[in-house]
């Protein structure tokens, strides 16, 4: 009796297609849906019809067609699944250009900057085509960060002059950056704080009430990262000259002290010279205006700012200046120097290329 159905194209394996198939199905990482066509393909090769191929595989008849038909054509690249075509392309490259354009050159009339509801409502397009063309070309206009150059006419000095310090410091000295966190504000809620419980953060009323001020003169190791810290009602040169004393006491005397610290005017007082003068072992190194970002102490403000004090709750300045000595004991019990890796070469040449990127703004 003549085969039933429609006559099958003869398939017919070379030795290397077999080969391929073969090592497809018994692959550990062949996806599961090429290993069942590459056995398809094989059981079909040995003249067994469809039927019979999809009973042995426990598949659709139509899907032996399917495959066997695709080999047929296209040999083995045809058992590899085609791109799916998708929606047609709404947005032309003209109308991203456009978008850009306008983001970068010009503002609402309404408004500092673009939001992508105000840019997708002047464009005649959709919110989320905005955000996909800025995401996708960095762009962020409800963003803004502040800057500012320093103006000091002895810039590159003192820079080479600190980062010196950092990379390369002096043997038999001692390196400390200086500076003063005046006017800590010791600062009660007017109503009491309420705990952290669970998908509620810690709550606080937004007014306070103000119990006076402290400030804090640091002195920071930039090799062991230990900080000699003193606390005064006042920020004058008669405090700036005591915790010069607390320095010298507790720094040994067979060390050189190089301190960096910046050029408020209670640190030049006449006083002070004469006190320095009596020092000689004393060496100090300022950092330029406006740069305070070169004072290590600064990043240790921040820590301190952001663990003790920023959500703190004093109702005298006596529990702020505890809290203040508690935390600077508990960092000098397990130090964490911060580690200076720029160059100053390399902090020159980075200011330099900012300064070539604004000088060429149009804005």
């Amino acid at each position: 009796m003549p085969p039933r159905g429609r006559p099958k194209t003869e398939l017919v394996l070379s030795n290397e297609e077999r080969q391929v198939l073969e090592r497809l199905t018994r692959r550990r990482k062949s996806a599961q849906a090429l290993a069942l066509r590459a056995r398809i393909v094989l059981a079909c090769a040995t003249g067994a019809t469809n039927q019979a191929v999809a009973a042995d595989q426990r598949i659709n008849q139509a899907t032996v067609g399917k495959w066997r038909r695709r080999f047929v054509e296209k040999r083995l690249d045809g058992l590899f699944d085609e791109p799916r075509p998708g929606a047609t392309r709404t947005v032309t490259d003209d109308k991203v250009e456009a978008v850009i354009v306008k983001t970068l050159e010009e503002k609402p009339a309404d408004a500092t900057h673009w939001s992508t509801r105000s840019m997708a409502e002047a464009m005649g397009m959709s919110q989320t085509s905005i955000s996909l063309i800025w995401r996708a070309f960095g762009l962020q206009p409800h963003r803004a960060e502040s800057f500012k150059l320093s103006t000091d006419p002895l810039f590159v000095d003192k820079v080479k002059d600190i980062v010196g310090l950092y990379l390369d410091p002096p043997e038999r000295a001692v390196v400390l950056c200086v500076d003063e966190k005046s006017q800590i504000q010791a600062l009660a809620r007017f109503q009491p704080i309420l705990p952290m419980m669970p998908g509620t953060p810690e709550r606080r009323s937004h007014d306070y009430i103000r119990h006076g001020t402290t400030s804090l003169f640091a002195a920071l190791d930039m090799a062991t990262g230990k900080v000699i810290g003193s606390l005064h009602r006042r920020h004058r040169a008669m405090e700036f000259k005591k915790f010069l004393v607390r320095i010298d006491e507790e720094v040994p005397e067979h060390l050189a002290v190089h301190l960096i610290l910046d050029n408020y005017a209670t640190h030049k007082t006449p006083d002070i010279q004469r006190w320095l003068l009596r020092h000689r072992r004393f060496h100090l190194h300022f950092t330029p205006t406006s740069g305070s970002w070169l004072n290590m102490v600064e990043r240790w403000f921040g820590e301190l700012t952001t663990k003790k004090i920023k959500r703190g709750a004093h109702t005298n300045v006596q529990n702020l200046e505890r809290d203040i000595r508690d935390w600077i004991v508990l960092w000098n019990d397990n130090p964490r120097p911060y580690v200076w890796v720029k160059t100053a070469d390399q902090i020159l040449a980075s200011i330099a290329r900012y300064c070539d990127r604004i000088s060429n703004s149009r804005h």
